[in-house]
């Protein structure tokens, strides 16, 4: 049972929402957890008065394309989907300097707002997320090792397991927040495959 409780020390966080966020943040920086984070969500996180380093800096690569690649990096997802007790990917990851992220904590780009809104063809699909997205199934995936926080809906379901437990999880609290992750996910991609299926206006 001990080898399937695990101290959350690094947390990715890149949010589109930033309301209900700084509770969390300032518990999980309380608990010594090391932020990492991109654009809006850093200037956020270091507005509330804690470091964080930006993912640019671990990657070495800025955001491109207008912001349409910004976390979609092997340093990024290779300490995601890393197996823990998987020695083949501890050796790569020593090789490749990638960190261990034991948190991400995402919150997706609003496609539904955006199609209930009645905006263009163009806007409503530059908010198909593609990075927090990947970041939400990469976690979910690997939740045997790290924690996944798929929507500002799920921000205080792991403030009261840091509030209970500290800045660690176990894997019960992993799976069931890994199963929200899917729920997420797959609502945001039915909604995006129905508006596909529409007729153009």
């Amino acid at each position: 049972m001990v080898a399937e409780t695990k101290k959350i020390k690094t947390a990715l966080v890149s949010v589109f929402h930033k309301d209900g966020l700084d509770e969390l943040l300032k518990k999980l920086n309380d608990e010594g957890v090391h932020f990492l984070s991109t654009g809006g969500t850093q200037k956020f996180i270091e507005e509330q008065g804690y470091e964080c380093q930006a993912v640019e800096e671990l990657t070495t690569y800025p955001s491109i394309l207008g912001g349409r690649v910004k976390t979609l990096h092997p340093k990024v997802f290779g300490g995601i989907l890393a197996r823990r007790d998987n020695e083949g990917d501890k050796e790569q990851m020593a090789k490749y300097e990638i960190p261990e992220i034991d948190l991400v904590i995402v919150d997706l780009y609003p496609f539904e707002q955006t199609v209930a809104s009645g905006a263009s063809e163009q806007d409503i699909i530059e908010k198909i997320d593609i990075g927090g997205i990947s970041l939400i199934r990469a976690a979910a995936k690997n939740f045997k090792d790290v924690v996944i926080v798929a929507s500002k809906a799920e921000y205080p379901v792991l403030l009261d397991i840091i509030n209970r437990k500290g800045a660690q999880t176990d894997l019960e609290d992993r799976r069931m927040l890994a199963t929200r992750a899917f729920g997420v996910s797959s609502h945001y991609d039915t909604a995006i495959h129905d508006w596909f299926l529409s007729p153009l206006s």
